[in-house]
């Protein structure tokens, strides 16, 4: 009878202690959940501004102006009297090819010219003695002298002989065609400077062998440029080209020149992107072409004179658009945010802008969309406000719709405002301890 009342006993101690564990661990549990995490931020207020967006892009420097030398003709190379790096006037000799061929090309030329000539001479010759003949025997006939058929005959020699006569003019032309061809052909041995500049690329030495142009791509021998006027010629993708304008300024930053700026004139900007062809149909290409950002060559044409070379480096700011004292937040202010329930869209489209419309009418099952949201100070708590960006400089940007002016908005940290921050949140003012991993 003890046994059973001290095991009865025990067991109601053990009742006892696990009731107060499992009272302990809920009011734990319960504390733990009404002590929510309270997360530092930095705010600023909306204030007016002046904008000035820019696009960004890299690419080298090139002379505005130059020639590639490839001769029109093949041969080897004679004389070759410049290097590269020199400076050479138009019209100066900057390259001989061999000319034997083409002067015994010229004389086998002038001598079927010749030829050409004589003959039509003997052609005249015999047209004016067919002529002759014919006259006499029309003078016979209508004296009854010759048969008709006699006459028929002279006046066949005639028209035969005005028809040599004819053909070896046919002939002279010819000849004199092939020798202004072989002469210019000859001329062509000799390629004098077409433009004022400097020798920038010399590819070929005196003693190769060179091809022409003639039936196919010739031999790039050197390049000829105008050093004195320069543009950067930069790659600037799809979204932002078509910012771009002709005439617009940019600011130029040329690896070379450490610690200064030059300034640019956008001069022209291409219709097709690189590594594209209007009317190329090969499928591998167009492959290539969609594995590889689309860039488009944008050329901005240097304002300094400086002595530049041709690829050096640069870096463009183009500006795009301006803005004069709009409403302006920091641009890391604005972020991105999905509802996550239709509760959560509710609460954003009541700041009275249309830009949740689209998410509330979206199809059944469709992925509500990110919308663009700002996190503005309501005591010690945040609201999430949907806004409409405009232009943005690097470090601000407009807002053009969803704040009005002095409002104070939360401008850091970047953890707080990329995941952290939703609606109700509690937040304090200070130096946010920002996670180096989150900033990489």
């Amino acid at each position: 009878m003890a046994n059973v009342k001290s095991r009865k006993r025990r067991n109601l101690i053990i009742f006892i202690i696990v009731l107060l564990l499992a009272s302990g661990g809920a009011g734990w549990w319960f504390f733990l959940r009404k002590k929510e995490k309270v997360i530092i931020v930095q705010t600023e207020k909306v204030a007016r501004r002046t904008l000035t967006e820019l696009v960004v892009a890299n690419g080298r420097i090139q002379p505005v102006v130059q020639v590639v030398i490839q001769p029109e003709v093949s041969g080897e190379i004679t004389e070759l009297p410049v290097i590269e790096g020199q400076a050479v006037k138009k019209g100066e000799v900057i390259l001989r090819i061999k000319p034997d061929n083409y002067l015994a090309s010229k004389r086998s030329a002038e001598a079927s010219y010749q030829s050409a000539l004589s003959g039509r001479t003997l052609a005249q010759a015999n047209l004016t003695k067919a002529g002759i003949e014919f006259k006499r025997f029309k003078e016979l006939l209508e004296a009854k002298l010759i048969s008709e058929s006699q006459f028929l005959e002279a006046k066949t020699t005639l028209d035969v002989m005005q028809a040599t006569f004819e053909n070896s003019g046919h002939q002279v032309e010819q000849a004199k065609a092939a020798l202004a061809r072989v002469e210019d052909d000859l001329s062509k041995t000799t390629i004098v400077a077409p433009m004022n500049g400097t020798v920038t690329r010399l590819r070929s030495q005196k003693g190769e062998r060179v091809v022409g142009t003639a039936m196919m791509a010739g031999t790039e021998i050197m390049t000829i440029a105008d050093l004195n006027d320069m543009e950067a010629r930069v790659d600037i993708g799809e979204i932002d080209v078509i910012l771009i304008q002709l005439g617009q300024k940019a600011r130029l930053e040329v690896d070379a020149f450490r610690d200064r700026k030059f300034t640019g004139i956008v001069t022209e900007i291409a219709n097709a992107a690189k590594g594209t062809s209007a009317g190329s149909g090969s499928s591998t290409s167009s492959s290539q072409v969609q594995q590889e950002a689309t860039k488009f060559e944008v050329k901005i044409r240097v304002q300094e004179k400086e002595p530049f070379r041709p690829g050096m480096s640069v870096t463009a700011e183009v500006e795009t658009r301006y803005r004069t004292n709009v409403l302006c937040v920091p641009i890391q202010s604005v972020t991105t945010r999905v509802p996550k329930k239709p509760g959560e869209t509710n609460v954003i489209a009541a700041a009275g802008t249309n830009t949740m419309k689209a998410g509330e009418n979206r199809k059944p099952g469709e992925a509500a969309k990110a919308v663009e949201v700002v996190f503005t100070l309501n005591s010690d708590e945040v609201k999430m406000v949907p806004v409409k960006r405009g232009v943005s400089d690097d470090a601000y940007v407009e807002i053009t719709e969803g704040l009005p002016e002095g409002l104070e908005v939360v401008s850091g940290g970047y953890k707080a405002i990329n995941r952290e921050l939703e609606e109700g949140k509690k937040i304090k003012r200070g130096q946010p301890v920002e996670d180096k991993e989150e900033k990489k």
